[in-house]
């Protein structure tokens, strides 16, 4: 980690510029590699779920649930996603609503807007919830059901038996390592950019790269301190107060936004959201060449930047995801992992993205919160409580939850790298915990170093590259997964009929047997 971060500080402009090409080739020739991917995961997760192995724990048959469901839930958004919920709530659906990404539709037109639900919906419900789904439903399953090392390279082990002790699964191990801490530097920038547009909405802060390693550092000694309290303590508690304040900012502008309007777009979302699904999650923009003048590219810088970044953070994300959900059935976890905070998503995006929407003029020619976007992404969310009552106010709860949001993504992330460098779930010394800690925040603050005012462009590009093999170690996950389910068979078969016992002068003639 510190040879390449070396790397990227003494050689900005050669490093930076491989990247670029890098991605733009990911994004050329293998963006149906990605959109292929994710969408097979998520027909997969529902099979197994519905399938004769969904009753099979993610641990010894007798092991049951060590958290209730409220507390579970709102850990699994301990990961990150929730950064990403707000800062994407409001800016994803309106910047498909500025530039729509069909042909023939109008910008701000009520087409667009219905348009820019779906995308959304497509890009941050089921199919992100599927690339954290997968590799946590085949870390439960090997590691607690087959008492395997908590380590990335124990979900080979169907293909690799005792090789993954060996050079091969320490490689394996250690890219999945480089690509969490680099993939979680990319969540903790945005967060920051999010945090430092709030305060400069608010305070007059500017809007620049020393106030995001201030922020940065501050929040890490946050999510340090939650590290030493542990799982159990820190990560759960800070879940839980999150959960609970995101929850009511969602709730304040559902009813003071207009209510009715938002309730009826939940239900009529819904049906746009299934009614697209199919066709969304393998469409690959192929004729483009043909209606767009700019040709193929928005889903690079969309829907596989998407699937590159997020992938970066699956295996950390499966490691916790499994930590916490040691003893349910493989039922219990599908329909936990991918459909609750699926639904949750389509919630939230419902109540922000249609109120920011009907704000900015369904049907006109934009407003300020479509000119925020286009200014900056991080502005949008500020921008957008600017229409409602005590925003001020608001916007300060906003930044608090972003924050929370930060900590508990770096805390729990903490927690999961250790593991996997130990090979253990148990909370190893504290020492390293903190290390691995204060390695995150310096990580991500030195990518908005290297990046500057353009950031996030560098960022994405970093981390589209870097996803490219993580992307393929999660699609193995699959086809290990069906080898170790179909060993399964002689645990799930039904047990044969015991034979009648024989008469008892048979016995008897047989010497008593």
């Amino acid at each position: 980690m510190v040879v390449f971060l070396l790397v990227l500080l003494i050689f900005p402009d050669p490093i930076g510029a491989a990247f670029g090409a890098g991605r733009e080739w990911i994004v050329t020739n293998l963006g149906w590699f990605f959109i292929l991917g994710v969408t097979s995961w998520v027909v997969f997760l529902v099979w197994v779920a519905l399938s004769r192995y969904g009753h099979l724990r993610l641990g010894k048959d007798g092991d049951r649930p060590a958290y209730s469901n409220l507390s579970w839930f709102a850990m699994l958004f301990a990961g990150g996603i929730g950064t990403v919920l707000m800062f994407w709530g409001v800016a994803e659906p309106i910047s498909h609503f500025t530039n729509p990404p069909f042909a023939g539709v109008a910008p701000f037109s009520p087409e667009a807007a219905q348009d820019a639900m779906a995308i959304s919906l497509y890009h941050l419900s089921l199919h992100t919830w599927a690339i954290f789904t997968l590799p946590g439903l085949a870390f439960g399953y090997f590691i607690y059901r087959h008492d395997l090392p908590m380590r990335v390279s124990s979900v080979f082990y169907p293909v690799l038996k005792d090789r993954i002790y060996g050079p091969i699964g320490r490689t394996i191990d250690v890219f999945a390592v480089l690509g969490t801490l680099f993939g979680l530097a990319v969540s903790l920038g945005l967060g920051t950019s999010q945090i430092n547009a709030g305060l400069t909405a608010l305070t007059g802060i500017p809007d620049a790269v020393w106030p995001k390693v201030v922020i940065i550092t501050i929040l890490t000694a946050v999510a340090t301190a939650s590290i030493v309290a542990g799982l159990d303590k820190g990560v759960k508690r800070l879940s839980n107060l999150n959960i609970l304040t995101a929850v009511g900012l969602m709730v304040f502008v559902l009813f003071a936004g207009d209510t009715v309007f938002l309730l009826r777009q939940l239900i009529e979302s819904i049906g746009i959201y299934a009614q697209q699904i199919v066709p969304l999650s393998f469409w690959n923009d192929a004729m483009a060449t043909f209606t767009k003048d700019g040709g193929w590219g928005w889903q690079g810088g969309w829907t596989v930047f998407y699937w590159a970044w997020t992938v970066t953070w699956s295996p950390f994300m499966g490691v916790f995801l499994a930590r916490i959900s040691r003893g349910r059935t493989i039922r219990q976890f599908v329909a936990g992992v991918l459909v609750a905070p699926s639904a949750f998503t389509v919630v939230w995006f419902v109540i922000f993205g249609w109120s920011a929407m009907e704000i900015d003029g369904i049907g006109g020619t934009g407003g300020s919160i479509s000119a925020a976007v286009a200014e900056s992404v991080p502005l949008a969310m500020f921008e957008f409580f600017d229409n409602f009552p005590a925003a001020t106010l608001v916007s300060g709860i906003a930044i608090v939850v972003v924050a929370l949001f930060f900590a508990t993504s770096s805390d729990s992330a903490s927690l999961v790298v250790d593991m996997l460098c130990t090979g253990s779930g148990d909370a190893g010394p504290v020492r390293q915990r903190v290390f691995w800690g204060v390695s995150e925040g310096a990580l991500a603050a030195s990518l908005i170093v290297l990046g500057g005012e353009a950031g996030l462009t560098a960022l994405q590009q970093v981390i589209t590259v870097i996803g490219l093999p993580i992307f393929i170690l999660v699609f193995a996950m699959l086809f290990t997964m069906l080898i170790g389910l179909r060993e399964e068979r002689i645990v799930i078969a039904p047990a044969p009929v015991p034979a009648a016992p024989r008469p008892a002068a048979t016995r008897a003639a047989d010497g008593g047997g």
